[in-house]
């Protein structure tokens, strides 16, 4: 699959989301870096409007950030990207965790990894759809709808992990 593919897939397709269990971390790596770049990029552009927004009403912070604009710039780009690299990261690992606990209470196979992999993919639209309502002021918990997305992602690309084998009972010799 190539990254197009992988984004597609993360929209709306949870058995194409299960079936990246089985691709190599390589890849998976990559589109979680082009993603995180991409979200960089919108904040950092949300960065310099709202400063350029703050800047017009303090006069002193206007010099201040034109003497230091060369600098400020390159380095407001290296910590968003990192911070959100950071988080990103730790937020696909903390739902591979609850996806392992929804895989075992399923009684599929898997292992953590195959679940890590699946949550990369199922994680996107709901920090789309987060990243969105962060521009609007709403009145309601963002974090709880996207991690309650994020969650039925899961779920709903669990279903098409492979069933466990039932367990069979050890024969008593007679």
């Amino acid at each position: 699959m190539n990254l197009y593919q992988l984004f597609k897939a993360s929209l709306m397709e949870p058995k194409r989301q299960a079936a990246v269990r089985i691709m190599t971390i390589g890849k998976i790596m990559q589109f979680i870096f082009i993603f995180i770049a991409f979200l960089t990029v919108i904040a950092f552009i949300e960065l310099i409007s709202s400063l350029d927004v703050a800047t017009s009403n303090l006069d002193g912070l206007v010099e201040f950030v034109e003497e230091i604009e060369w600098l400020l710039y390159p380095f407001a780009v290296i910590s968003l990207f990192v911070s959100t690299t950071i988080y990103h990261f730790v937020k696909i690992s903390l739902f591979a965790l609850i996806a392992l606990v929804i895989l075992n209470a399923r009684k599929r196979r898997g292992e953590y990894r195959h679940l890590w992999r699946t949550t990369a993919l199922s994680v996107t639209v709901p920090t789309l759809l987060a990243f969105a309502l962060s521009f609007l002021d709403l009145g309601f918990s963002v974090s709880l709808l996207t991690s309650l997305l994020t969650v039925l992602y899961l779920y709903l690309a669990i279903g098409y992990y492979p069933k466990k084998p039932p367990i069979q009972k050890a024969q008593s010799k007679a």
